[in-house]
């Protein structure tokens, strides 16, 4: 079942009572605004700027004598209705949340370029928003969105496991995870990797590693077959050898946290964000000994390129048709600046600034924190929206699984991407 919910931020506090109600209702225009700004977002982009006394917006609020109004909803309920009320003659909501593999060529056009805004008034220190997320809210020249919050891919591993197999240190290319892998799995207390074959991105990681990818941001597929052909020779290798377990083509991404809490995996690829949930005791058999680093690159490319993560990121945006554009503007600008990305990253927000990964009062409550800025400045998504993106998606994890179970060659399973996928690319 979806979440909806509309919720007002502002200044006043119920009050309880009939006696409060009164006093409330007496007061009038002295706790009202004037203005009042409607916000379409998922639950965590409120939360994350707080509520009450911990307000992060209470001051702007105020300043600009403004009520923020939230309308919450799931991922995909939000994009739907997002979409939907872009398209209207009109629309109430000034501000919607976006995440970064939607806007497509068509539905861009429904939002506002929002580097002229960018150009008048501009937001505090721009340039400390990762570049990689900035260009995927550009579309067709296009800014249309203002990335506000990240999920950036680690790689995590458990230290006790790695130190039982003779391991004193995780990995530092590509070659020396999969030979740790191997070396785990032959150990026999565990698995050496666990990765979910229903999403992409997990190959396009190790294709990324050898200086390829599925599809770059030009929409040019396979920008290197020769990259991803190694890294499905990798990834089937790795089957083969038990380093990826035999229940490999149905292992789902939500089994990924289990494994590695319960250590039937000493590898995983995942969000850094989830660090807290691998080393809690209440459910994590490893809790503490749960560490990650940046998925590691090829040998053969180390100190030549940087390794390019996956992340996927929400932005802001303002439809072409909302009632109140400049303000929407404001309210973008607000909770972009550094004070309150740090705000909202202290709330479990992932940053979309480098920076803030910095921050003392970050970094001492988030031991990945320094760790995942490096990442962040260089990761991007999986592969840019398109309006045949789900398909083509698909076929490309129908292709990988084929290959890494040894039902295909790697060869053949790129030569078969390429001839499938290539038709459903913008012209």
């Amino acid at each position: 079942m979806s979440e909806s919910n509309t919720f007002r931020i502002t200044r006043r506090h119920f009050l309880g009572t009939v006696a409060g109600g009164i006093a409330l209702m007496a007061a009038g225009p002295s706790f009202a605004q004037s203005k009042t700004l409607q916000v379409l977002s998922h639950r965590v982009h409120q939360t994350s700027l707080g509520e009450g006394d911990k307000d992060l917006l209470a001051a702007w609020k105020q300043e600009h004598d403004t009520d923020v109004v939230f309308t919450t909803l799931d991922s995909n309920p939000l994009m739907d209705r997002l979409f939907r009320e872009a398209s209207l003659a009109q629309t109430d909501f000034s501000v919607g949340y976006m995440v970064d593999n939607r806007p497509t060529s068509d539905n861009a056009k429904l939002f506002e370029s929002l580097q002229e805004y960018q150009d008048k008034d501009p937001i505090e220190a721009f340039d400390d928003i990762a570049a990689g997320l900035v260009r995927g809210m550009t579309i067709d020249g296009r800014l249309i969105g203002i990335p506000v919050r990240t999920a950036t891919q680690g790689l995590f591993y458990n230290e006790e496991l790695l130190a039982e197999a003779g391991f004193d240190a995780p990995p530092t290319t590509l070659e020396e995870l999969v030979a740790q892998t191997i070396a785990i799995s032959e150990h026999g207390k565990a698995t050496g990797m666990i990765l979910a074959s229903d999403l992409a991105v997990f190959p396009v990681m190790f294709a990324r590693a050898f200086g390829g990818d599925f599809i770059n941001g030009d929409f040019e597929l396979l920008p290197d077959p020769a990259a991803m052909q190694t890294a499905l020779t990798v990834m089937a290798d790795m089957f083969q050898k038990g380093a990826l377990p035999r229940s490999y083509a149905t292992n789902k991404g939500e089994e990924l946290l289990t494994w590695m809490q319960q250590g039937r995996a000493a590898f995983s690829v995942l969000p850094f964000a989830r660090a807290a949930q691998l080393n809690d005791p209440a459910v994590s058999n490893y809790a503490g000994k749960i560490k990650a680093i940046g998925f590691p690159i090829s040998e053969t490319l180390k100190g030549k390129v940087e390794m390019s993560a996956v992340v996927e990121a929400w932005a802001m945006t303002i439809p072409a048709n909302a009632v109140d554009k400049d303000l929407a503007w404001q309210f973008i600008k607000e909770v972009s600046s550094k004070k309150n990305t740090l705000g909202m990253a202290l709330n479990g927000n992932g940053p979309a600034r480098v920076s803030t990964f910095l921050e003392p009062e970050l970094t001492a409550k988030n031991a990945l924190a320094e760790i995942e800025s490096q990442v962040l400045a260089n990761a991007r998504g999986a592969f840019p929206p398109f309006a045949e993106a789900a398909r083509a998606q698909q076929i490309f994890i129908e292709e990988v699984q084929l290959a890494v179970l040894g039902r295909k060659s790697p060869q053949d399973a790129v030569a078969s991407m390429q001839a499938r996928i290539q038709p459903l690319l913008p012209a």
